[in-house]
């Protein structure tokens, strides 16, 4: 994203350029209406990681204290990459399925819309 200083001639450093993460890419994970969790999270995750980790491995440790996590029913998630719906494939690496640095991914669960079905 293209950032237009407010003063002339000013440089400033890019901390969340790809090349800060050695072999990892920053990504974004996003669980909506469930807003315990008020914004994404981010992780550098190796572009090799297959999608499937995310889903078994790192989601559960981060939002499963939430009471609907045990309730997801993951083969009707709704995902979307980069604000673009998306379909991913458990055993692809997450760069193979267009995954990259500073990609955004958000899913829904149907039928799980919070603590009450209050968003949050």
């Amino acid at each position: 994203m293209a950032v237009t200083a407010l003063k002339p001639g000013y440089t400033g450093q890019n901390l969340d350029a790809v090349e800060n993460f050695g072999p990892n890419q920053l990504v974004y994970l996003h669980w909506e209406k469930h807003l315990m969790f008020c914004a994404a999270l981010a992780f550098p995750f190796p572009p090799e990681m297959p999608f499937g980790a995310i889903v078994g491995e790192v989601l559960p440790q981060f939002y499963g204290p939430h009471p609907d996590f045990e309730k997801i029913d993951w083969s009707t998630v709704r995902w979307t990459l980069d604000g673009e719906d998306f379909v991913p494939d458990l055993e692809a690496s997450i760069g193979s399925q267009g995954v990259g640095h500073k990609s955004m991914l958000r899913f829904w669960t149907p039928g799980l819309d919070g603590l009450g079905d209050s968003g949050a």
